[in-house]
């Protein structure tokens, strides 16, 4: 499922990528989150009644670090390269694990994750530029409370129920930037049905597997499989974008991966 969903969420960022012409970056998360939002409401049907505020809280969580981490992150794929997006996002996860293990060995993980970082820098810094970086380490804070709030949501709600709920808030939150941002330029038919599949690929269908992914796993294994994201970003930033990674960038995603691989896998003494 982790799998899977990596694959897809990156296939439909860089997909989303080819329309910043067309409707913005923020025009894009917009219509990516309200599409995703209706087909989640439809198939679901989830029930309104007899949830208590705690279960309203994890929903309202979920669905603002949603709305906030996918604006970001576009914001970021908008001014660097998607694989370089993605290592420079997973800190937040990696940052999760170490803070949560308490242990020294976890300094040993985010000294390689920062030395990740220099030569993700060193490699093209024309192309890395401030303000991408900064969005890409915002997203990555938000990527933190995503991966909670979703544990938390998919322990409340049946099915997908929650996450359909979610979504709705994401949407809420992302529609009035869009609007401003894109304008007129969101009811074109091209854009609106692109802008549907982008949802399918980038939101529906990942996260999806990735809520039904956390019932069978740990919060910690599953921030390892993360660690697949800049490996499936990259390929995709390569295949649909024609994005190229240097010899030095490619060192750099390894080492973040490696880096989050062994914060959670010695994050307790079982490895999980």
């Amino acid at each position: 499922m982790v799998v899977g969903s990596a694959v897809s969420l990156q296939s439909g960022s860089a997909v989303a990528a080819l329309l910043f012409p067309r409707a913005g970056a923020l025009g894009m998360v917009a219509l990516r989150l309200i599409f995703s939002a209706l087909l989640l409401l439809l198939v679901c049907r989830p029930r309104l009644r007899g949830h208590g505020r705690r279960d309203w809280t994890a929903v309202a969580g979920l669905g603002i670090a949603l709305g906030t981490m996918n604006s970001l992150f576009y914001q970021a794929i908008d001014r660097i390269p998607l694989g370089a997006a993605v290592t420079l996002e997973l800190l937040g996860p990696l940052v999760l694990s170490v803070v949560a293990s308490r242990r020294a060995v976890s300094l040993l993980w985010a000294g390689l994750a920062l030395g990740g970082i220099y030569l993700l820098g060193a490699g093209d810094f024309e192309s890395l530029n401030l303000t991408g970086c900064a969005f890409a380490l915002g997203a990555g804070a938000m990527w933190t409370a995503y991966i909670l709030f979703s544990a938390r949501t998919g322990a409340r709600f049946p099915k997908a129920d929650g996450l359909a709920l979610a979504m709705a808030v994401a949407a809420l939150v992302s529609a009035p930037l869009g609007v401003v941002s894109a304008g007129g330029a969101l009811l074109d038919p091209v854009t609106l049905a692109l802008g549907a599949a982008v949802a399918v690929l980038s939101s529906g269908l990942p996260y999806t597997l990735e809520l039904f992914a956390l019932r069978r796993l740990p919060a910690a294994t599953f921030a390892v499989l993360m660690s697949l994201m800049p490996v499936a970003a990259a390929g995709a930033g390569f295949v649909v974008l024609g994005q190229s990674l240097g010899a030095l960038q490619l060192v750099a995603i390894a080492l973040v991966v490696a880096a989050s691989v062994g914060a959670v896998r010695t994050g307790s003494p079982s490895g999980r």
